[in-house]
């Protein structure tokens, strides 16, 4: 077995009666890595984690852990820890006995499993902690004691479903900031669903974005932020303008825009993020919608022959108000090409 093997998935379909939630996902995930499962609500994400877990059974395919295959090994065997959406604690019991709670249905030793609950209390900075119930937390706590809960039981693998979509911004800001700690302090191989793409890049050693029950994408950060492939992957990376190449020009479904493309030959589309549009200057014409203030920049609405489009200028630069007309420019230097989705 390879390391990049230490989870490996093949030709994984999930469906329910004629319906397909996952289809044909093959993934190998290596021991230490910290992998994001990134996509919309649907996509099939939430359906293969929970697969991985053995809470949900294999329509087609097979899949091994640490090469051992798992495909019908019963979800309490697999060594799998999960810490879900809601936290999932018993509201009866204590920090203490919530976390312990696996341990003690492994029937261990009591000084070990005190041993071991404090250890990982302390871990998540719960310490003082031990006596209070789940109602007497803040939510970041209660997700710390979700988090502790799996990781006293020293799974092989730990999966995260959206644990932190409950949490306030603030919030969950100092939870990436703990698990970003724990996982480099365990070294605990991690999968962590999500669908927001600023967590999965501050988080992630890779990233796999999903559509539709497929993979469509995968690689590092750097990769899928500065080289996505498809429209689909662009939008999510934050390039939430693109627009189709065609023989006329640039194309959205509300309208097209002159542009040269003869030097765009095989080029399905071109995207640009909203700071990488001018404004002020430029070849074409478009009209303010509105603006909205961001602190350190403006992020102004442009409506243009186009479409829509989504523009940021650096809050010293010169404002422009709703309805006013201003010119704007493409920069073909800051665009990312793309294929058909």
């Amino acid at each position: 077995m390879s390391e990049s093997q230490f989870l490996d998935l093949r030709d994984i379909t999930i469906a329910y009666g004629a319906q397909k939630a996952v289809e044909n996902v093959s993934l190998s995930v290596a021991q230490g890595q910290l992998l994001a499962l990134l996509g919309p609500s649907g996509c099939g994400k939430t359906t293969l984690m929970r697969a991985i877990a053995g809470l949900l059974p294999l329509t087609q395919g097979s899949m091994t852990l640490a090469g051992r295959d798992l495909t019908r090994v019963p979800a309490n065997r697999r060594e799998i820890g999960l810490v879900f959406q809601s936290y999932a604690l018993f509201p009866h019991l204590s920090v203490f006995d919530n976390v312990a709670f696996g341990l003690k249905l492994r029937h261990l030793d009591k000084t070990e499993i005190e041993e071991r609950s404090k250890v990982a209390i302390a871990m998540v900075g719960l310490t003082g902690f031990e006596h209070r119930l789940p109602r007497e937390l803040s939510g970041g706590q209660q997700q710390r004691v979700a988090l502790a809960r799996s990781i006293v039981v020293r799974p092989r693998l730990l999966l995260l479903d959206e644990p932190l979509s409950n949490l306030d911004a603030r919030l969950r800001l100092d939870m990436r900031s703990q698990l970003h700690r724990l996982h480099h302090d365990l070294g605990i191989t991690m999968i962590y669903v999500t669908h927001d793409q600023a967590e999965a890049l501050a988080l992630a050693d890779r990233i796999v974005v999903m559509r539709s029950g497929k993979i469509i994408q995968t690689g590092t950060p750097e990769d899928l932020y500065e080289r996505p492939q498809t429209g689909f992957v662009a939008r999510f990376m934050g390039f939430e303008n693109v627009l189709r190449v065609t023989s006329s020009g640039l194309v959205s479904d509300e309208g097209s825009l002159p542009f040269a493309t003869q030097s765009l030959q095989n080029i399905h589309a071109l995207a640009w993020r909203p700071h990488h549009v001018q404004l002020g200057q430029g070849p074409f014409k478009g009209r303010i919608l509105g603006a909205s203030y961001q602190g350190d920049s403006i992020e102004y609405l442009l409506d243009t022959p186009a479409g829509h489009l989504k523009v940021q200028s650096p809050a010293a630069s010169p404002r422009y108000q709703p309805a006013q007309e201003i010119a704007f420019d493409l920069p073909l230097t800051h665009a990312i090409s793309l294929r058909e989705d």
